[in-house]
């Protein structure tokens, strides 16, 4: 039987917080405004840039969370493109996971609130592009946790939702699963607690990449 796999980006495969705080930052100061404190933006990772605004600044105008997204998407790009700051490395053993899950027959997707452009930099950066058959942003779908980027790769894949599974860090991707009524794994590494996770619907918590596959093999 074919099954499915579907990844969140930030906090999931990649170590994205230090640019994602750097950008934060620097998108506010372009305003004049204050960076929020990291707690805060940490806790908005996985919703589409818009809607991270807004709750970051919620007395703004949709005006401002706009043109604060779209600053953020330059200078998330000027740091990616700066070679003398810190990369954004996978987290341990996601390569060899990855490289597992191929081997035993899955497909593969990525459910991400990055742009089109910003995943594709981040997946080619570590040769990951082949790895995956189905890739919704935020570009193409209402944030998480709506399920319409689960819905879209479960129909690009050719796969049910019985047998799939979602993989990330946040409440926002475990709601998505549920509303997707697709089976919601999450990871420890990232940006929210276990037991936030568990609240919001995931049916374990991995704390590293051998304990995800065991979970994701159910």
């Amino acid at each position: 039987m074919v099954k499915l796999a579907v990844f969140d980006c930030d906090g999931t495969l990649i170590d994205s917080q230090v640019n994602i705080l750097r950008a934060m930052g620097q998108s506010f100061a372009r305003h004049g405004l204050a960076p929020p404190p990291d707690h805060a933006i940490r806790r908005v990772v996985g919703l589409s840039l818009v809607e991270s605004m807004q709750m970051l600044l919620p007395e703004a105008e949709h005006d401002l969370h706009v043109r604060l997204a779209q600053d953020y998407k330059g200078a998330f790009q000027r740091l990616r493109a700066d070679r003398t700051l810190d990369p954004e490395p996978l987290y341990a053993g996601i390569a060899d996971l990855l490289n597992d899950l191929r081997d035993a027959g899955w497909l593969m997707g990525v459910a991400t609130g990055k742009s089109d452009r910003g995943l594709a930099l981040a997946l080619a950066h570590h040769g990951l592009t082949d790895h995956f058959i189905t890739l919704q942003t935020a570009d193409r779908h209402p944030s998480k946790p709506h399920p319409s980027m689960l819905n879209a790769a479960l129909a690009e894949a050719g796969v049910g939702a019985t047998d799939a599974v979602i993989i990330g860090d946040t409440v926002f991707d475990m709601a998505m699963g549920a509303n997707a009524r697709v089976r919601a794994i999450g990871v420890d590494w990232g940006y929210h607690d276990a037991e936030e996770l568990i609240e919001a619907g995931a049916i374990g918590v991995a704390l590293d990449t051998d304990e995800l596959r065991g979970l994701i093999d159910g």
